[in-house]
């Protein structure tokens, strides 16, 4: 059995929070003689990451993966611009009240 430590970084498209998560994935063989990869998270099998991770910031399921040790690579993108806040002006309607 061969084992591997990989960091996967993941980024939200709500809220722009970057992260990474470590595995351990190990390479098995089945009863068949296949071999197949095991993922491993805080010592509980897990299937492989994916874009249907939660942020753990906000909750939202839009995120993506980046290639491995891309954040290595690119260290501006943890610095990622938070969202614009929206604008507190209240909306007036252009549409005049009708008078009773």
């Amino acid at each position: 059995m061969e084992e591997q430590r990989r960091s996967v970084p993941f980024e939200c498209r709500g809220c722009w929070h970057v992260w990474e998560e470590d595995y351990l994935v190990r390479s098995v063989d089945d009863r068949h003689g296949n071999e197949r990869e095991v993922w491993v998270r805080s010592g509980v099998l897990v299937p492989p990451p994916s874009s249907a991770a939660l942020c753990p910031q906000c909750g939202g399921q839009q995120t993506t993966i980046f290639p491995e040790g891309y954040l290595a690579r690119h260290p501006e993108a943890r610095l990622a611009a938070r969202p614009v806040a929206p604008d507190e002006t209240a909306l007036l309607s252009p549409v005049r009240p009708r008078l009773l």
